[in-house]
């Protein structure tokens, strides 16, 4: 009589398990950690990068699979890839709370990194960084939903909390106009009736081109307008999705919390000369007059030069280095605003072309890494 030996089996690791119940019958699959939730919210596509295995259990920590016959009774078919994909989008996600508790910290930062990205501190333009915006979340006590997106729940949620307490609100978008030159009065007239800073206008004769900043709830009603007043031939572009000067709002604060936020705002109000409004974005003029008394009080602290040869006190030097380890060759030149001791650092690309801050000095070095890494691998 043979001896009978044991059967290995191959346990599913790292395993997240999706549960389904249909026709009184309950269905599971098993999925890669942290894929489903970008399958749902639409980041990953591809069914095979999502599922461990294509197999239906009814019991996947026991390793039971679900009956043939049950799986035609439920969902009518036998085909496990489709059935799959109706568990993954219609079932429950079972997570640990270890896991619960990263998903949230996750989705908490990208509503900060939203806010950090997209909006500016009216008094200064400039916007927040994204440890001062997680602050100020706590502060005024937000919670994220795990079943909306960051981008919804900054605009929609987060920001209308924080505009009660300081001042925040979207950065205007950048945006350029093209039209027909006997339509030059009118859009300007239609562009004053919604508050539209007109930031430039260029005319060839036959046509003009208008450079403007505008809130982005706009956007619509100018592509609306432009394609009536264009009667088919206007164009619209965006230039700019947020427009953000240089440096940060509240820099050099060592608490970085909201009533840190508060101070700098009052602060920066009172250069502006004009009332301090923390649920309310100042006017365009006090801006406008704040910028250039702190422009005729900077003072350049490190003439434009390599990054590596930043004094070692700049204490963001090491955050600045990385676009050098990025695409070498980039330049920065730092100035210091008199009274309020901010420091803004605008970066200059490798070919000498001027950037901007360091968001946009790092994004640029970072498409061209990239660039240069594909080219090498298609040398190879």
């Amino acid at each position: 009589m043979p001896l009978k030996q044991p059967i290995g089996q191959k346990r599913l690791t790292n395993v997240a398990i999706v549960k389904y119940k249909k026709k009184g019958n309950w269905f599971e699959t098993a999925c890669y950690k942290n894929k489903v939730v970008d399958w749902r919210n639409g980041t990953e596509t591809d069914l095979d990068e999502v599922l461990q295995t294509t197999a239906v259990f009814k019991n996947v920590s026991k390793g039971v699979l679900a009956k043939e016959k049950d799986l035609v009774d439920a969902f009518g078919t036998n085909d496990e890839r489709a059935i799959c994909t109706e568990i993954l989008t219609r079932g429950d996600l079972q997570v640990s709370e270890k896991e619960r508790k990263l998903e949230y910290e996750n989705l908490f930062k990208g509503v900060a990194t939203v806010l950090s990205e997209k909006c500016v501190d009216p008094n200064t333009n400039r916007p927040y960084t994204i440890t001062m915006i997680e602050r100020a979340l706590k502060d005024v006590h937000f919670n994220v939903d795990p079943k909306k997106s960051a981008k919804v729940q900054a605009f929609g949620e987060a920001l209308p909390l924080l505009q009660e307490r300081f001042s925040i609100q979207r950065a205007n978008m950048r945006l350029r106009l093209k039209l027909a030159a006997a339509c030059k009065d009118e859009i300007q007239s239609r562009l004053a009736e919604h508050k539209v800073i007109v930031e430039s206008k260029e005319a060839d004769g036959a046509t003009v081109a208008i450079v403007c900043q505008a809130d982005p709830g706009l956007y619509q009603v100018l592509l609306a307008l432009v394609r009536d007043l264009g009667k088919g031939h206007g164009h619209l572009e965006v230039v700019s999705l947020a427009v953000q000067r240089e440096g940060m709002s509240g820099e050099g604060q060592a608490s970085g919390d909201i009533q840190g936020i508060l101070k700098e705002q009052q602060r920066a109000s009172e250069l502006s000369q004009v009332p301090y409004v923390t649920s309310q974005p100042a006017s365009t003029t006090g801006r406008l007059r704040a910028r250039s008394e702190e422009d005729s009080m900077a003072e350049v602290s490190y003439p434009r030069g390599p990054i590596s040869g930043i004094p070692d006190d700049v204490t963001r030097k090491p955050m600045f280095l990385e676009i050098d380890g990025l695409q070498p060759g980039w330049e920065v030149e730092l100035t210091k605003r008199g009274e309020s001791g901010v420091v803004d650092a605008v970066f200059f690309s490798p070919s000498g072309e001027k950037v901007g801050a360091f968001v946009q000095a790092r994004r640029a070095a970072l498409s061209a890494s990239k660039k240069a890494a594909a080219a090498q691998s298609t040398v190879e």
